[in-house]
């Protein structure tokens, strides 16, 4: 099954890449590998903003991580042309906006890391880092970026 098929059987529609909000660029290829820059968690076109330990539960943040994939995946497919060319998801780097006391970015994470699997099976299998930090571009509750190897 093609990497499209798996996309179309979970109900995803790849979103266009999205303008960078800063001085950078959504992505860099070297070699085999493209690295995509940090893609912050929206709701409605709009930062998701929320603060784990304070405004927002484990389960929501796990959602928003699960769109911030989505936003990964469509960015990657305008970098390579066809997602069928990755042939694995290098590392996943997480930041998660939380509180001092709350420890369960890991989990956030998942879900940006469930997805991956899903959709790239074996090849999705990756290294990976979750960190909670004081705060996030427009208050977003997570930001996350993505290495990928192309074939």
């Amino acid at each position: 099954m093609s990497i499209y098929d798996r996309l179309q059987a979970l109900h995803i529609t790849l979103p266009p890449v999205a303008v960078p909000a800063a001085a950078y660029v959504p992505f860099v290829q070297s070699g085999k590998l493209v690295f995509l820059s940090g893609h912050i968690a929206k709701q409605d076109g709009k930062a998701w903003v929320g603060q784990l330990g304070r405004t927002m539960s484990t389960e929501q943040a796990k959602a928003a991580a699960r769109a911030v994939a989505i936003d990964l995946l469509g960015t990657l497919h305008a970098a390579v042309g066809d997602l069928n060319k990755v042939q694995r998801i290098v590392k996943v780097m997480s930041l998660v906006n939380s509180t001092p006391d709350y420890t369960e970015q890991h989990l956030v994470t998942n879900g940006c890391s469930e997805l991956i699997g899903e959709v790239f099976g074996d090849k999705g299998a990756h290294a990976r880092s979750a960190f909670g930090v004081a705060q996030l571009p427009m208050g977003a509750c997570v930001e996350i970026e993505l290495i990928a190897e192309l074939t």
